[in-house]
C-alpha cells in the first residue's frame, strides 16, 4: 500500500488556501441498491470544490470505486460520470437477460421486489439445498465478464488519481483482505462481490475468497493508515436498524446477513470514536483525529423488498440514482463548510 504521502502534499495545502475539500469516500455493497451510490457520486463529481483522496469499497461498493477511478483517469471529472452510467446499464442489460429478470408485476411493485421473476422464485429455495458448485460446477460467470468489458484495469493499476482499497473476506481464516489500486485485476475485484449462496469462491494467488461484506462494510482502516485526509464520507446502505422481527425464514436470512455485515463497522466506529475522545482529551498525542461524514439510505433500503438486491431493472436502478443524487445534494448544502473541521455524525449516539 501506499503511505499517504504522495498524493497531497503541497496539493493539500493549495487545496485548502482556494476553498477547495478533501474527503476519503467509504463505499458499502448491496448489489443492486448500489445504483445509490452511483447517484451520490454523481453528484459529488458536479461539486468543484470537493476533491477525493482514497475510496473503500466493499461488493457493489468496491465496484463503483473501480469504475470511479477509471473514469476519473479516461476523461477527468465528466469522464467518471460517464464510465459509472455506462457500467450500471450494461448491468441492467445483463441483468434482462437473467433468470432473475424482473416480471411485469415486479416492475409494477413499489417496493422492487422478484417475487414475481419466474426464475428467482424456483433458484431462490434451491439455494438452500444445492451450492454454486452444484448449482454451476462450470463456474460460468457473466458478471465477471462484464466487469473485464466495462473496465480497464491496465488503467485503473497505472492511475493515481485516487488510491484504491477493495476489501474481501478470506474464506479459510476469516480476515478481510485488502486490495489496493496497483494490484486490482478482475480475480480481486469479483472477490469483493462474492456472494457464496450464489457463486463459487474466487481465487487469487492459493487464496479464496468470498464477499467483502463479512469483514469490513467497508474497512475504514486503510483510509486511516494510508490517506492524509482526515474526513471520512461513508455511503452507508445497508441497514443496521430495522424494526420488528422477521418470521419467515427468507426474511430471518436477510436480517441475519445485514446484521453480520453491519457488526464489524459498528465495532470500528466505536474504536474510531474511542480514539478522537482520547484524542480530544490528550491521552493520545499525535494522533490523528478522524471526522466521520454519513450520506444515508438506510430508511429508503427498508421500504424494498430483500430481493431487490437482485433487480436489475433499469428504472429502479434509475430511480436508485435520482435518489442518491437528492441525498448527497442535501448533505453538501448542509454540510459542505464543516468537512475539515469536524464530525457530521456523533459516532457515540449512532454506534454505542
Amino acid at each position: 500500500m501506499t503511505t499517504g504521502q504522495d498524493h497531497i502534499g503541497s496539493a493539500g495545502a493549495s487545496a485548502s488556501a482556494s476553498g477547495r475539500k478533501i474527503v476519503n469516500l467509504a463505499l458499502q455493497g448491496g448489489g443492486s441498491h448500489g445504483a445509490f451510490t452511483w447517484g451520490v457520486i454523481d453528484r459529488l463529481l458536479e461539486e468543484s470544490r470537493l476533491e477525493f483522496e482514497g475510496v473503500t469499497g466493499t461488493s457493489a461498493g468496491a465496484v463503483n470505486a473501480v469504475v470511479l477511478a477509471d473514469g476519473l483517469a479516461a476523461g477527468g471529472r465528466e469522464g467518471a460520470r460517464e464510465a459509472l452510467r455506462a457500467y450500471w446499464k450494461k448491468v441492467s442489460v445483463l441483468s434482462a437477460r437473467s433468470p432473475f429478470a424482473a416480471s411485469v408485476i415486479d416492475k409494477a411493485n413499489p417496493n422492487y421486489g422478484l417475487e414475481h421473476s419466474l426464475g428467482f422464485v424456483f433458484f431462490e429455495p434451491l439455494t438452500f439445498f444445492a451450492s454454486p458448485y452444484q448449482t454451476n460446477p462450470l463456474n460460468f460467470s457473466p458478471f465477471r465478464d462484464l466487469l473485464a468489458e466495462a473496465i480497464d484495469f491496465e488503467r485503473v493499476r497505472r492511475q493515481t488519481m485516487v488510491k484504491l482499497f477493495l476489501c474481501a473476506t478470506n474464506v479459510q481464516t476469516a480476515k478481510v483482505k485488502i486490495f489496493s489500486g496497483e494490484e486490482l485485476d478482475v480475480p480481486r475485484l469479483l472477490a469483493s462481490t462474492c456472494l457464496p449462496l450464489l457463486m463459487q469462491a474466487v481465487e487469487v494467488e492459493g487464496e479464496f475468497y468470498w464477499d467483502g461484506s463479512y469483514s469490513g462494510i467497508p474497512a475504514i482502516f486503510p483510509l486511516i493508515y494510508n490517506c492524509d485526509a482526515r474526513d471520512i464520507l461513508m455511503v452507508h446502505i445497508t441497514p443496521a436498524e430495522r424494526p420488528g422481527v422477521p418470521t419467515t425464514s427468507p426474511a430471518i436470512m436477510n436480517r441475519m446477513q445485514e446484521i453480520s455485515f453491519n457488526t464489524t463497522l459498528i465495532r470500528e466506529m466505536r474504536t474510531i470514536a474511542y480514539l478522537n475522545r482520547q484524542i480530544e482529551d490528550g491521552k493520545l498525542g499525535g494522533g490523528k483525529r478522524m471526522l466521520i461524514h454519513l450520506i444515508e439510505a438506510e430508511d429508503l433500503i427498508r421500504g424494498f423488498s430483500w430481493s431487490s438486491r437482485l433487480n436489475g431493472d433499469w428504472n429502479f436502478l434509475q430511480h436508485l440514482f435520482e435518489l442518491g443524487r437528492v441525498r448527497a445534494d442535501e448533505w453538501l448544502a448542509a454540510n459542505f463548510d464543516r468537512i475539515g473541521q469536524d464530525s457530521t455524525v456523533d459516532l457515540y449516539e449512532r454506534y454505542f
